[in-house]
């Protein structure tokens, strides 16, 4: 069994109404923005005639067409999102990787600056 990911970030801003305390949570109530770095992991055996377990090229597109729908945008109004939380967030890159790359068997997205992460394993 092998195991590939590939990495990728995006910038994008938000709101979030949050029940943390006031001085905790203002800031997230006004639109503001992060980078995101996120990893989609694929597993399964290699390929015995290409020596792969996917193609890196259709990853990336799969990647990159879910990136377009991120990058630059604000995440309230990102369809099918839902609340803009490092869960959906991986929940939506997951569902829309993995309806184009079989055996997507995690979802990491994390902001690095303020030491956020958040693991999906379906």
């Amino acid at each position: 069994m092998f195991e590939l990911s590939q990495s990728f970030y995006f910038e994008s801003a938000h709101t979030l109404k949050r029940q943390a305390e006031r001085n905790e949570a203002d800031g997230s109530r006004r639109v503001h923005g992060h980078t995101y770095t996120a990893r989609v992991t694929v597993a399964g055996e290699a390929d015995p005639a290409s020596g792969m377990v996917v193609d890196l090229a259709l990853l990336r597109a799969a990647i990159a067409a879910v990136r377009d729908q991120l990058d630059h945008h604000f995440l309230d109004e990102v369809p099918g999102l839902g609340l803009p939380t490092l869960e959906n967030l991986c929940r939506f890159i997951h569902g829309r990787v993995a309806a184009a790359v079989p055996g997507v068997t995690s979802v990491t997205v994390e902001r690095k600056s303020s030491g956020d992460r958040c693991i999906y394993r379906p």
